[in-house]
């Protein structure tokens, strides 16, 4: 078992709403101000300056307006306080002396490049990842980490890397679990502990798994070799079980139907010449007796 857990800060600021109105009655209110005042100021020049006023203020309003595209987030900062976030799509109005800046909240993924490092067992491995991910926390994802995105790339690496050495890449018939016959349970693991690393930049995992796993090109050739003498070994030792099995089905049924009456010596010898006929990796050559049983 590995530990997944990651001690990470805990974040300063939580993502919360930002007070938004519907950007079209703003759109209006602020042409009809702009071309109110500039009429104003025209036709009337004792009222010119109320007029440029009025203009400058719906001018202002125009400035507030913030279209917000689907998948997307507006974090609105004033005087360099966050003040909310808008995430309801379509044409918004916030505070116009505010900055606002755009964050995707789009599902995205992350492919790591191919690693070499060493199994728990020692062995050098091959090892690539694929996340999927998506902000939850626009707040989080921009004021606790410098750059969520090379955030997310960089502790996915650091996860891949500290998966593989926890484990052994094969365990040979031993219990516990592997890089290569535990891939369920082992992505599982890859993804608890990716979420703990990047929990605290406002962004969730949504799914992780290995796209790339293989022995390191200096030890590929032994370590296949060592599995086809294993699958070699498990192939001879069920081909033996069969022909016991074989053996003593004939043995009974011969003692059975009094078909022949042999003794321990000829038993053996039967034994031995059906083992041979059954275990051999070759055809076996008959040889017809035409003598008796004993010559």
């Amino acid at each position: 078992m590995t530990e997944t857990a990651v001690d990470m800060p805990a974040p300063r600021v939580r993502e919360r709403r930002a007070k938004a109105v519907p950007g079209l009655v703003v759109l209006v209110v602020a042409v009809v101000l702009v071309l109110g005042g500039v009429a104003l100021a025209v036709t009337v020049p004792a009222l010119a300056a109320l007029g440029a006023l009025v203009a400058v203020v719906g001018a202002v309003l125009l400035r507030g307006l913030t279209p917000v595209a689907p998948g997307e987030a507006r974090v609105v900062q004033l005087l360099g306080r966050y003040t909310g976030t808008v995430r309801e799509d379509g044409f918004q109005w916030v505070n116009p002396f505010a900055v606002r800046r755009r964050v995707s909240t789009r599902i995205r993924n992350h492919e790591t490049d191919v690693a070499k490092v060493n199994d728990a067992d020692g062995n050098p491995i091959e090892i690539a990842a694929v996340v999927v991910w998506q902000v939850r926390d626009t707040a989080q994802a921009l004021f606790e980490v410098d750059d969520f995105v090379e955030f997310v790339a960089i502790q996915t690496e650091t996860a891949v890397r500290h998966i593989a050495n926890a484990y052994p890449y094969d365990t040979h018939d031993e219990p516990g679990l592997s890089l290569r016959d535990n891939a369920d349970e082992i992505t599982e693991k890859l993804s608890e502990e990716i979420g703990a690393r990047v929990a605290s930049a406002g962004v969730q995992v949504i799914e992780s798994r290995i796209t790339h796993l293989a022995y390191a090109p200096e030890i590929a050739q032994a370590m296949l070799r060592r599995q086809q003498a294993g699958a070699i070994v498990a192939a001879r030792q069920r081909i033996v079980e069969g022909a016991v099995g074989m053996v003593e089905l004939a043995l009974d049924r011969l003692a059975r139907h009094d078909v022949v009456d042999l003794d321990e010596e000829r038993k053996a010898a039967m034994v031995s010449n059906l083992m041979v006929v059954l275990v051999g990796d070759r055809d076996a050559q008959p040889v017809v007796n035409t003598g008796t049983l004993y010559s």
